[in-house]
């Protein structure tokens, strides 16, 4: 059955280039970003990896882990990561899970048959720390990623889910947010002390309130 937002996501152990690891052993308390390629050695996957390890330091700072998955087995894993490090001028430390028995795959519906039989699509999970499914997005193997895209949900994730609020479209860190329906105009007042902008009865303004 497929994962739903909100589910528990899956556990499971796995071997991957930096050793076998547990997932939730390896997340621990932070969040995670999981996404899938559809084999190695293939140039969007190659850019993709690069990307992420390039954005490294953007997703310390936000405390987010990431896993890459692959169907291949781990010395082709190995091999492939030399290539992006010296075509992508990167460094991949993070761990690519070789996922030959389609465990993994299988666990979080990775695998489209209308799209291909035995490879996986381009699917991206974001967990949170208490282990439940916050976005998934999938898309196909021809389309990369927008890495960017990916952490600004992230951004979005994390501040709402610890203030009232959520957040417009376009929305960008640091920009104003939307003060929920369940939160009263009047209790708004009280809980964002920058000011509420009131548009409609439904739709109100106040500046990130954790800036």
């Amino acid at each position: 059955m497929s994962l739903r937002l909100g589910d528990d996501a899956p556990n499971f152990t796995a071997e991957t280039t930096i050793g076998t690891i547990n997932f939730y052993e390896y997340l621990g308390d932070s969040w995670g970003v999981l996404f899938s390629h559809p084999a190695d050695y293939t140039p969007v996957c190659t850019t993709e990896l690069g990307r992420t390890a390039a954005l490294k330091e953007e997703f310390a700072k936000r405390d987010v882990k990431v896993l890459a998955l692959s169907v291949d087995p781990i010395d082709k894993h190995h091999g492939w990561v030399k290539d992006i490090n010296e075509t992508q001028n990167v460094t991949v430390d993070f761990p690519i899970i070789a996922d030959e028995d389609r465990k993994v795959a299988g666990l979080y519906d990775m695998i489209h048959p209308n799209a291909s039989a035995t490879a996986t699509v381009r699917s991206l999970f974001i967990i949170g720390p208490d282990k439940k499914l916050k976005l998934y997005i999938t898309y196909p193997a021809s389309t990369g990623r927008n890495f960017f895209e990916v952490l600004r949900v992230i951004d979005s994730l994390q501040l709402t889910a610890n203030y009232s609020v959520a957040t417009p479209a376009n929305w960008e860190e640091g920009q104003d947010v939307i003060v929920v329906p369940a939160v009263s105009t009047e209790d708004a007042i009280k809980k964002f002390p920058k000011g509420v902008n009131v548009v409609k009865p439904y739709l109100r303004y106040t500046p990130q309130p954790n800036k």
